[in-house]
């Protein structure tokens, strides 16, 4: 692999935007230092409005001066990881953070004590116009403060987690898959970085040798894991009762002010369209030929890719220039500019982190890190990045730093939706037939991935947290049970399960962030009835998508959707995402 001094310079980003050097770094860090001890002086006083006013300007501009600084040595320090230089800004300005934050906590804890009429005379005047959505929320959030001794306590219960830690450390450390053999008994070595691999082999023994293994090793484990998980369900009923909500489940909602009944109708409306993913499953047992069909097969890569074809990186920018056209000229030369100005870091060195990663702060360009090698799925990850770019650039642009942030339920959207544009631009130039299948592939098994399996987890985590605050004991037995009942549902009936695969949920470290992986699958609801009507034509289609990429966080994200044309909580919004996904598979049996 290549040094990063070997990379010519126009295929690497351009940080200087952020901060000339390294030198200018310390320099600049000094100053911001020089002005941290004035937030003392806002203490105790932030019950006055001009002096309110007053902080709350000071804070943006020492937040902007940090944010630049902290955004250039956290992006230099991926470049190449063993870069003492990097990393020692990154410990250097960490450390100032911490200070920062301690020096300042006292913040938090005074704007919460504001009264509701305070709060309310803030929020009707224009000059805090800016950050009345912000001041909203810190009165909303009030109803589940307790009192400064509660609070003092809870903070001590820090006891009462550490629980994915426990699990991080079985999984990552503890426990060895061995090896496995496939069809010709040939072994393999079994981890959980080649475990997606084997499962998409078109070895049948590979797979199934796999996913027994695998799942089977957790189960070795199910009691310790089964008692960790049970303490984080436990943990987190307990929180939300002591900050009087009804739920774990409302709790965790309220942080991304997502309601009840975008959950609840996700889980309803996956599952009176589960025929479509049946249906998608018998037409790959069909089309792979086997006389049964058992879960280890729902994975199996059964395309080749479209004749392993190359793409240059200038080759997938037009591409991808050419698939978000109906997005209209300005979005393709925003795309353009990000090649040309050196947003993006482009190729893999020595070193470099891995993966694919679009950041930004507030008024400055974003960036995107990638490890482009030339695939077909690094085309995807590009355009994919991209659109997180887009969304960070547009709602940078329109509104104002306190309101230019968005929650995580509307972070995937834009991404996904410049995948599916992509998708559907290379089924429409697709050269052959064998490409074209690729293609529907390649959307089936996002679509199976994110909507389905994410649902099917979701379910599964609040059927935990529920039976616990209805009072019902979990075991493991119980959340084995729970699961594979779930797996049945969600499979159907003609798809043959192996025992093994009851264990699989414990094995899934989103579940020890409760109920985060419903927004994959909202995200991509969302992103796939947004590309509907930009393809269909439909009027005001596009208009609304630059609606929702300019929102940032201005409103709750059901205001920001619903103002975009994409309502989630109804059922119509669902329906007409997989009405789109049965066409699409319609026109796959039929190529």
């Amino acid at each position: 692999m290549k040094l990063r001094s070997e990379i010519e310079g126009q295929y690497k980003w351009d940080l200087s935007p952020l901060c000339e050097n390294d030198e200018m770094f310390y320099q600049r860090l000094e100053k911001i230092k020089g002005q941290l001890p004035k937030f003392q002086e806002y203490k105790g006083k932030l019950n006055d409005k001009d002096v309110l006013w007053d902080y709350l300007c000071f804070d943006e501009k020492v937040s902007n001066e940090i944010e630049s600084i902290y955004q250039y040595c956290s992006l230099k320090s991926c470049e190449v990881l063993s870069d003492n230089s990097a990393n020692e800004m990154c410990e250097t300005i960490s450390n100032v953070f911490s200070q920062f934050s301690y020096d300042t906590a006292f913040i938090t804890s005074e704007l919460h004590s504001l009264s509701d009429e305070f709060l309310d005379d803030i929020i009707a005047d224009e000059k805090f116009k800016n950050y009345d959505k912000m001041f909203k929320d810190i009165k909303e959030e009030k109803k589940h403060i307790l009192s400064e001794k509660e609070e003092q306590l809870l903070a001590g219960m820090d006891f009462l987690g550490g629980f994915s830690e426990n699990m991080e450390k079985l999984s990552d450390v503890d426990l060895s898959f061995g090896e496995i053999e496939n069809s010709l008994g040939e072994k393999y070595p079994l981890s959980h970085s080649l475990y997606g691999k084997y499962v998409r082999s078109q070895d049948r023994a590979l797979r199934k040798n796999a996913m027994i293994a695998l799942n089977g090793q957790f189960g070795k484990h199910i009691n310790m894991l089964a008692s960790n998980y049970i303490s984080e369900v436990k943990a987190n009923c307990y929180f939300s009762k002591i900050r009087k909500y009804s739920s774990a489940l409302e709790s965790a909602l309220e942080n991304e002010e997502v309601e009840p009944k975008v959950y609840h109708t996700l889980i309803d409306m996956v599952e009176k369209n589960l025929p479509l993913l049946f249906d998608y499953f018998k037409f790959k047992q069909k089309e792979m030929k086997l006389d049964d069909f058992y879960i280890y097969d729902t994975q199996a890569q059964f395309i080749e890719d479209a004749e392993n074809k190359e793409y240059t990186f200038d080759e997938a920018i037009e591409i991808i220039k050419k698939a978000v056209a109906p997005l209209g000229e300005e979005y393709v030369c925003l795309v353009q500019q990000a090649k040309d100005e050196r947003w993006i870091d482009i190729y893999p060195n020595k070193d470099k982190r891995s993966g694919a990663f679009a950041s930004s702060i507030y008024r400055s360009h974003p960036y995107v890190l990638t490890n482009f090698e030339g695939e077909l799925d690094d085309v995807f990850t590009l355009a994919h990045e991209l659109g997180h770019a887009m969304h960070y650039h547009y709602s940078s642009l329109s509104q104002p730093k306190s309101k230019a942030s968005y929650t995580i339920f509307l972070a995937e959207i834009a991404s996904i939706t410049n995948e599916m544009l992509l998708a559907n631009y290379l089924l429409n130039n697709s050269k052959t037939m064998l490409e074209k299948k690729a293609i529907y592939n390649k959307i089936f098994d996002d679509v199976k991935s994110t909507i389905f399996r994410q649902t099917m987890f979701a379910e599964f985590e609040e059927k935990a947290h529920s039976l616990h605050e209805k009072g019902v004991p979990l075991t493991k037995d119980k959340l084995c049970n729970e699961y594979y009942k779930l797996v049945e549902k969600y499979f159907g009936k003609d798809v043959k399960l192996i025992d093994e695969i009851k264990y699989e949920w414990a094995r899934i470290p989103h579940f020890f962030t409760a109920f985060y992986v419903y927004k994959y699958a909202t995200g991509m609801i969302c992103a796939i009835s947004f590309v509907n009507r930009i393809l269909s034509n439909e009027k005001g289609a596009v208009e609304d998508y630059f609606k929702f990429l300019s929102a940032g966080g201005k409103d709750t994200p059901m205001a920001i959707l619903k103002e975009s044309g994409c309502d989630v909580t109804l059922e119509s919004t669902f329906e007409k995402c997989f009405d789109y996904l049965k066409n699409i598979l319609k026109r796959w049996k039929n190529t």
